[in-house]
């Protein structure tokens, strides 16, 4: 459903797979900058959510998923996922409980597959999965102000990580929500100004970063995503063997694009080294000081030194995942911190 708040002055609309929201509201660098100066809210309200409740439920997802949700405390954001036996991403999760139910959102489009496949795993348990998408929008909060901004928030369920503050607001709450924060001081920003900011703190989307090849170390999801010390669930066999032995068979790099180019490399398009090709861009954009950047995979034995071609635009690399990540690895490439 098209968010309400597209009708707010100067909005335009972002490309797929964000068309039901706002791209900007008219000065995508001035989001930028509130972003990371002060404080802004997004509206990610094309996000699926999904709603666990039960007295079973942290321990089921325990067992389903690769975070470590038993004993999760009430109001702390996390993230996992949910892979096949090969350790391939089938959903990526964010998460926050709440004492009595579990909430997370997903990818557009995703959380009926999410909740369908989490419903088929339930059997006996004293557990409910629900689809509240229809129902209940995402809002996020970012900037170093962001708690201040909250503030003038009653009511909706918080997610809180170190990066962001999400707001799981009523639908019909949503247009009043927004306005409340505008009026506060906090300024509106599309997913021009969000992706911008994702991307340069190295953190990798499901679906436009992540192929149907992908696993977690490759994406650089090992802590924020993957608990190390847990039980056993779908894919850990992956997980613990290249954490083990090191050497993933790719890495995600962060791309610094030639500024003079006047588009964007689209999702999926060629990572090439002299004329080979070693990759694939995922998500791209313009960032108000680094200018255009996008994440890629690329082959772990490609050099990190080495200048690349992303859809034809000549690309440095920035290292994200070593390309010898592994509980061996003496990693001492230089990174930008998160």
């Amino acid at each position: 459903m098209t968010s309400p708040l597209l009708t707010t002055p100067g909005a335009v609309s972002a490309e797929t797979p964000d068309t039901d929201v706002a791209a900007h509201y008219g000065d995508p660098s001035h989001e930028g900058r509130a972003i990371e100066r002060s404080s802004a809210w997004v509206d990610r309200s094309n996000r699926g959510v999904v709603r666990v409740s039960g007295p079973d439920r942290l321990d089921w997802l325990n067992d389903l998923t690769s975070q470590l949700t038993r004993g999760l405390t009430p109001g702390a954001g996390t993230e996992a996922l949910i892979m096949d036996a090969r350790g391939r991403l089938k959903h990526h999760l964010s998460m926050v409980d709440d004492g009595e139910s579990t909430w997370m959102h997903t990818e557009p489009g995703d959380a009926a597959e999410t909740a369908r496949f989490l419903d088929s795993m339930v059997f006996m348990l004293r557990v409910e999965v629900e689809d509240l998408s229809g129902s209940l929008s995402v809002l996020t909060l970012l900037g170093p102000d962001r708690d201040k901004a909250l503030a003038v928030v009653e009511g909706p369920v918080t997610r809180t990580t170190e990066h962001e503050i999400d707001l799981f607001v009523p639908s019909e709450e949503l247009v009043t929500t927004a306005k409340k924060l505008t009026e506060a001081g906090t300024r509106p920003a599309g997913m021009w100004a969000y992706e911008a900011h994702r991307i340069a703190s190295h953190r990798a989307r499901a679906g436009l970063d992540s192929d149907e090849r992908a696993i977690p170390h490759e994406m650089d999801w090992i802590g924020s995503a993957v608990h190390l010390e847990k039980g056993c669930y779908p894919g850990q066999e992956t997980v613990a063997r290249v954490h083990n032995l090191g050497r993933p068979p790719r890495r995600l790099v962060l791309l610094h694009l030639d500024g003079t180019r006047e588009r964007l490399p689209a999702v999926g398009a060629d990572i090439e080294l002299e004329g080979r090709r070693i990759g694939r861009v995922g998500s791209s954009a313009r960032h108000h000081e680094l200018g255009p950047i996008a994440l890629g995979l690329v082959k772990r034995t490609a050099p990190t030194d080495a200048d690349l071609v992303a859809d034809g635009i000549a690309a440095g690399q920035e290292v994200i995942v070593d390309p010898d990540t592994g509980a061996n690895a003496q990693i001492d490439l230089r990174r930008r911190p998160r």
